[in-house]
């Protein structure tokens, strides 16, 4: 079904038009005519399935022209209210109607200078808006559509007595939406708090993970790991490499050791300046970096297209993240590569992952590096049904490794 079949707006179609967007995904399809009809919305799908959109854009089909402000959506962090905002703004290129970010991190004076303009869309991090309700620069007598965005994650942040007090602020006859890449128990709360009668609208298993993510594991000694990095960023034929750590601390240490190496790398994590965020994105999905190395702050809901692999330097602390993480690759039906490097203290987090997520993971081995310690040869070292190796020229599939980098994705 196209886009034109859903009953969006003239205008709001030529914003996706222009966007590139060709077919709705499903989540997409079946949440757009939800929204158009009225009804509050419990929505959940894997990351990098398009559920922006999938409330975007009737939205804006909704609110038809400028006016009040009538839409506030939440999100918890400044990296996803940009990205949000931009996403508004992209498909609204063809109407009059106005959306601002406002975050932390930053100055109040433009945020404040766009606030006063008048907007029809107000995107926000929770604490930033408090901020703006307290001294009355924002009133949210208006508005009529209210959304939480990454529900899960807000909660995880601890967010929940903010969000409380920001949807007791907004008005009871409203239209609610709830977008969530998981909908853990905890969200049952919120939602019948601030839902009536939601439509639940659910894409996917909940745990599983992207069908076109190839993910696998490399075990080995915690003094090797940072060897066994290099070695596989100098073997694998990548785009782009989004590189996950536990810490920020490490994630620095990461970056200046990978720097070394003469790789170009940016950073984002938490302790970042706004403006140091931003160029790390930017730089990253413009290709000056070639790696990013990043905390979990960038496993959800950050738009980079193009990343072609995924490397857990650390195991993350809890299972879901694994699958948010992963999904960075992978994304609107593009393959991606996902390697995870596992040193034996880590071998019970695996454990918690595989049994999360109702699979066993594929454990390789990278040819020619010297192990020490750790690492047992597993049964394979790589092939079609672990991760993915280029056909050879042969017709055969090529091994994984083997002295430099092979053209194919490994």
């Amino acid at each position: 079904m196209p886009f034109k079949a859903l009953h969006l707006s003239e205008n709001i179609l030529r914003g996706v038009q222009a966007a590139g967007y060709t077919d709705p995904t499903p989540i997409q399809l079946r949440a757009i005519p939800a929204v158009l009809s009225g009804r509050d919305v419990i929505a959940s799908a894997q990351t990098g399935t398009g559920k922006t959109a999938a409330f975007a854009l009737p939205i804006l089909t909704r609110l038809g022209h400028h006016g009040r402000t009538r839409v506030l959506v939440l999100e918890p962090t400044r990296e996803l209210a940009a990205q949000v905002e931009t996403a508004f703004r992209d498909f609204a290129r063809y109407s009059d109607l106005r959306t601002v970010a406002v975050f932390g991190g930053v100055g109040y004076g433009v945020q404040r200078a766009e606030l006063k303009r008048g907007v029809d869309i107000v995107v926000a991090t929770p604490g930033r808006l408090m901020d703006y309700l307290k001294d009355g620069t924002i009133t949210l007598r208006d508005i009529s559509i209210l959304v939480l965005d990454e529900v899960d994650r807000m909660l995880d942040m601890g967010f929940l007595p903010v969000v409380k007090d920001i949807i007791a602020r907004c008005p009871r006859e409203r239209q609610t939406l709830f977008f969530s890449a998981t909908v853990p128990p905890e969200i049952a709360a919120v939602a019948s708090f601030a839902l009536r009668d939601p439509v639940k609208v659910e894409v996917g298993v909940a745990r599983s993970v992207n069908e076109s993510v190839n993910h696998a594991l490399y075990p080995v000694a915690h003094e090797q790991k940072f060897d066994l990095l290099l070695a596989l960023l100098e073997r694998t034929d990548f785009d782009s490499v989004l590189v996950f750590s536990r810490t920020k601390h490490g994630a620095d240490k990461i970056a200046r050791r990978l720097k070394a190496a003469n790789h170009s790398v940016a950073v984002l994590h938490a302790n970042r300046s706004q403006n140091q965020r931003l160029e790390a994105l930017a730089g990253f999905r413009s290709g000056k970096y070639e790696v990013m190395v990043a905390t979990d702050i960038a496993a959800r809901g950050i738009d980079v297209a193009g990343v072609s692999h995924v490397i857990n330097y650390d195991v993350p602390e809890k299972p879901e993240d694994y699958v948010h993480r992963i999904g960075r690759t992978g994304r609107a039906q593009a393959v991606g590569d996902a390697f995870t490097l596992v040193t034996p203290e880590e071998a019970n987090d695996i454990r918690d992952i595989q049994r999360f997520i109702g699979q066993k993971i594929p454990e390789l081995r990278l040819e020619n590096f010297p192990y020490q310690t750790f690492a047992p040869r597993p049964a394979h070292v790589a092939g079609p049904h672990g991760a993915r190796t280029k056909p050879s020229r042969q017709g055969g599939w090529s091994r994984f490794g083997g002295g430099g980098r092979r053209r194919g994705r490994y």
